[in-house]
């Protein structure tokens, strides 16, 4: 338009007001009360009846530009519970990286080093992917503003081994002997010989001298999708309860929890959505047999 942008924003954090869709408990809704200063951000707790708290006062001041005061301490932050969250920083032109930022050698290599749940380590891929440790879980950073993506290797099969980056780019002729040795890949091309001089494995070692090599998926990305939609999941749990209710009046079962009933999707072994851990039982962690 003809007039230029003016004034700015405040973000707030929203909640929501269903038991059913809260993850923390709470039940809240946000509140904004105009005035002739400015406005205020409130919350309507809605598990006290619709208590109003105030909780920042916003005061213009000018076209451009407010004051934004805190009215109080985060009430609901419980520090047992909460962890801080450790974030990479890249630096600039003027600042190196921070003491975590791991530097390849000479042969371009990141060697093999310990991980515990306070080891602090982050790298750059040569495809301009973060990688980095928090809480002994491997973790990957979205490669500009280093904010994490989502977990790689979680700490249950991580915590007590070693992880490392090595070159894997072969040479061609060593590339094409390889591929045609192979069933189904005859013929195929190294990205060596698409000119990816640079390409690389993250790989972890165990006590026993067993190597894994963290795969990265097929777009490139290396965190796991497997938190799943959750429309789809309840979509799942329904129609697991509808087979129950069907399988139960079928056999006249008595309680339809005596239904035996599996899902069969394909490589999700499970309805939750959520995802703390990613060892594989008697492949990369212990038999659970």
């Amino acid at each position: 338009g003809p007039y230029p942008n003016r004034g700015s924003c405040v973000f707030a954090q929203t909640s929501v007001m269903r038991a059913g869709t809260s993850r923390d408990g709470r039940q809240q809704s946000r509140l904004i009360r105009g005035n002739k200063d400015g406005f205020e951000i409130c919350t309507v707790d809605h598990q006290k009846d619709g208590k109003v708290r105030v909780d920042a006062t916003i005061t213009y001041r000018g076209d451009t530009n407010e004051v934004g005061i805190y009215a109080h301490e985060d009430e609901a932050y419980e520090h047992d519970k909460y962890f801080k969250v450790y974030q990479p920083c890249a630096g600039d032109k003027l600042h190196p990286p921070d003491d975590g930022f791991k530097r390849y050698d000479v042969d371009g290599n990141i060697p093999p080093f310990d991980v515990d749940q306070d080891t602090i380590a982050w790298w750059y891929m040569s495809c301009g992917r973060a990688l980095g440790m928090l809480n002994g879980n491997l973790i990957e950073y979205d490669s500009s503003t280093l904010a994490p993506l989502g977990l790689v290797v979680g700490a249950d099969e991580l915590v007590g081994k070693k992880v490392g980056v090595i070159n894997s780019g072969l040479d061609a002729d060593t590339c094409i002997m390889m591929m045609d040795d192979e069933e189904g890949m005859e013929g195929a091309d190294c990205a060596s010989l698409a000119g990816d001089t640079r390409e690389q494995a993250v790989v972890m070692l165990d006590k026993t001298g067993l190597v894994t090599v963290v795969q990265p998926n097929e777009d490139g990305s290396y965190w796991r999708k497997i938190v799943r939609n959750k429309m789809v999941r309840m979509k799942e749990v329904r129609r697991v309860q509808a087979a129950k209710m069907w399988a139960a009046e079928l056999m006249e079962l008595e309680d339809e929890g005596e239904a035996n009933v599996v899902s069969s999707w394909g490589p999700y072994m499970t309805t939750s959505g959520t995802a703390k851990k990613t060892a594989v039982p008697g492949l990369t962690a212990k038999s659970a047999l």
